[in-house]
């Protein structure tokens, strides 16, 4: 019998789980497992265990009744405050809150005592807060997280854990993960080797797991892999969280993430693994090596993929085009590391998937890197992994981003070098010579390494472009009135319903087919009339709506590839019961126990 049941009876346990559970725990339970219901937490805590539990605390809420079970009369303020009192109280202090940084240690601090009331303030303000918990300040709080680190959030597996990582596992104490998203710091956004500082970007991008794809979140786990670190700055600071030796490399490297592989996927078997912010180099090796034998994806290599081929595709809609006419355009992308390869082979792979042969999708590229074109005359040799394919036999290597544009004429222009400025008033001017609408992606994260600004875009193409940015730039309103609208072109429209589509129908494996469903599906929501004027995705405001209309297309092309352990019932609505499957921050019902 599972510890939670201890002291419950199992008809009481399943009258538990058809009160406050709902359809998800019936139907758990027909497949013969009985999980714990929603709504429902069973605890042996008692007195300030329970107040210091983030999970079970409830602060302010506990009511009288709850006060005199839990053994914590006198223990809270005497006033029993509603959740939305608690949310104002929150939201005040925020607001006097000036910096970033400052309101992110705020939050993190919030979530260490009170998980649910995080995640309400979160959901309920996702707009504002979305760029505090992760992009931008999340890069901040990773350059910094030995001064504001307070309190675990996750699990740190480092050189001097091998050989125990099986073991080590069994300390985490959540029997069920659908999610693990796991770093080794080695590319932090554009900061470069963050080492062990990294945690804050699993931490991160969880949080908007749960915010944005309704995941439950005692069923997400941050992961940091602790290889060393290259960093000459964080080797010489002693109040570094990591491992004070130089990285891992090779063999050596590989055997080490066989081994941390090998022991989460034997404790949690069906949890989906997301490789976030590792070098380049790594980053491809790993997703060649795992992709087909376990449940897992790469975020920056896929996810940013699906959502730079969501923008394309919304773009055309925007020009008065046709999903059709992709290999119509000319694409010059600055960035050939993880990112700017996994976007372009995601719309390459798209292209093929449609009947296109690959060489005419490859030919739609100009792929520049830190010495410029890959082009003519670059020796095979200094070329990684996939950029052989996109090197182009008509220009010469090495030309630089205004000679390319001046020559290629290209009708998108993307950014993923992590190169502040280098999208200059010159290359903008010239993007718009030749095109009516040039699509401009400026995606490098954070907005420090933006390659340009909304206004920059705006200002030297006359407000004419359609443009989306990896970080978030407020809309630009012009003299004569008008507005060029603004969109983030973050993967946060795609990865949290990756998460429940897990979550919910527990996928065998990740394919590109489903990140091609997910990326034309970001890229239909808009309307007509919005896409036409530059709006090219939903506010994030609606995200938990986008992503249940994510995770339906997904698990639609996952049933299509028998890639589904647990199909949603044939008789309803698949958006309706992926949105309804989410996890909405609500106080449980506390049930004690013996």
């Amino acid at each position: 019998m599972n510890q939670w049941l201890a002291g419950v009876s199992w008809g009481g346990a399943l009258n538990m789980a058809l009160k406050y559970g709902g359809r998800r725990d019936y139907r758990a339970l027909t497949y013969g497992a009985l999980r714990k219901p929603s709504g429902v937490a069973f605890t042996r805590s008692r007195g300030l265990e329970v107040v210091y539990d983030p999970m079970i605390n409830q602060g302010t809420h506990f009511s009288d009744v709850l006060r005199e079970r839990m053994h914590i009369r006198g223990l809270v303020p005497p006033s029993v405050q509603p959740l939305n009192v608690q949310v104002q109280r929150i939201v005040k202090n925020l607001n006097d809150i000036e910096k970033p940084i400052d309101k992110y240690s705020f939050l993190q601090q919030l979530l260490d005592r009170n998980v649910v009331l995080f995640y309400k303030v979160l959901v309920e303000h996702f707009s504002e807060l979305a760029p505090i918990v992760y992009t931008p300040t999340v890069g901040q709080a990773c350059q910094f997280l030995d001064l504001i680190y307070r309190r675990t959030k996750g699990m740190w597996f480092s050189v001097y854990d091998i050989g125990m990582m099986k073991s080590m596992t069994y300390n985490w104490p959540e029997e069920d993960v659908d999610v693990i998203v796991v770093t080794d710091g080695g590319r932090i956004l554009g900061l470069g080797d963050l080492g062990s500082n990294g945690m804050a970007i699993p931490i991160g991008k969880l949080n908007l797991y749960v915010a944005g794809g309704g995941l439950h979140p005692k069923k997400t786990l941050p992961v940091t892999i602790d290889v060393g670190t290259d960093n000459e700055t964080l080797l010489n600071n002693p109040m570094y969280l990591g491992v004070h030796r130089r990285r891992l490399e090779g063999e050596d490297y590989m055997r080490f993430v066989e081994e941390w592989m090998d022991a989460v996927t034997t404790r949690w078997p069906n949890a989906c693994i997301q490789f976030e912010d590792f070098g380049t180099a790594n980053a491809f090796a790993l997703l060649e090596k795992y992709r087909d034998r376990y449940l897992c994806f790469n975020d920056d290599i896929q996810s940013t993929g699906c959502i730079a081929l969501a923008s394309v595709l919304a773009s055309l809609r925007a020009r008065g085009l046709s999903f059709g006419d992709l290999l119509g355009e000319r694409i010059v992308i600055a960035g050939a590391g993880s990112a700017g390869l996994g976007v372009c082979g995601q719309i390459v792979q798209y292209l093929v998937d449609k009947g296109v042969d690959s060489k005419e999708a490859y030919a739609r590229f100009w792929m520049l890197d830190h010495h410029g074109l890959i082009g003519k005359g670059r020796p095979v040799e200094d070329l990684l992994f996939s950029q052989g394919s996109f090197q182009r036999s008509d220009l010469p290597s090495g030309m630089g981003l205004l000679e390319v544009v001046r020559a290629v004429k290209p009708t998108i222009l993307i950014g993923l070098s992590g190169a502040k400025g280098i999208f200059t008033g010159d290359v903008l001017r010239e993007m718009s010579k030749h095109v009516e609408r040039p699509v401009i992606l400026p995606l490098s994260n954070p907005s420090d390494n933006s390659e340009c600004t909304a206004e920059e875009v705006c200002k030297h193409t006359k407000g004419k472009a359609i443009f989306a940015s990896g970080s978030p730039f407020p809309s630009v309103k012009m003299s004569d009135g008008k507005v060029m609208h603004t969109n983030q072109c973050n993967n946060i429209y795609s990865f949290p319903g990756m998460g429940l589509a897990v979550s919910t129908c527990g996928l065998r494996r990740v394919t590109d087919e489903m990140f091609h469903a997910s990326a034309v599906k970001i890229a239909s929501l808009m309307n007509d009339k919005d896409v036409s004027k530059g709006i090219l995705f939903p506010p994030l405001a609606q995200l938990r709506d986008v992503s249940a209309h994510v995770a339906a297309a997904i698990v639609e092309e996952a049933m299509k590839q028998d890639l589904v352990r647990d199909p949603p019932p044939p008789d309803e609505d698949i958006v309706d019961f992926m949105a309804t499957s989410m996890w909405t921050p609500s106080y449980d019902v506390l049930v004690p126990v013996h």
